[in-house]
């Protein structure tokens, strides 16, 4: 299964190159599959790609979810 995370665009510079914020931690990504992106902009990242533009509230609801699930994960982790 792939998953993509939400980004919020930082900065586009020459050739699609960009930065992403994801949850923090500043990320290189290529803008080329989303050429009228903006910085400001929340996108979804996959494989170093932003793949679509993503309304704000949606990439918050996902980082919410993930979130919600890692800590799922780590409690079942230290329960065994």
């Amino acid at each position: 299964m792939c998953l993509g995370v939400p980004g919020k665009l930082m900065s586009i510079s020459e050739n699609n190159a960009a930065v992403v914020d994801v949850n923090g931690n500043q990320v290189e990504i290529s803008t080329a599959l989303t050429p009228d992106a903006e910085i400001g902009q929340w996108v979804l990242v996959h494989a170093g790609f932003a793949m679509q533009v993503m309304d704000e509230s949606e990439a918050e609801e996902s980082l919410a979810l993930m979130l919600e699930l890692q800590k799922i994960r780590e409690s079942l982790l230290y329960e065994q």
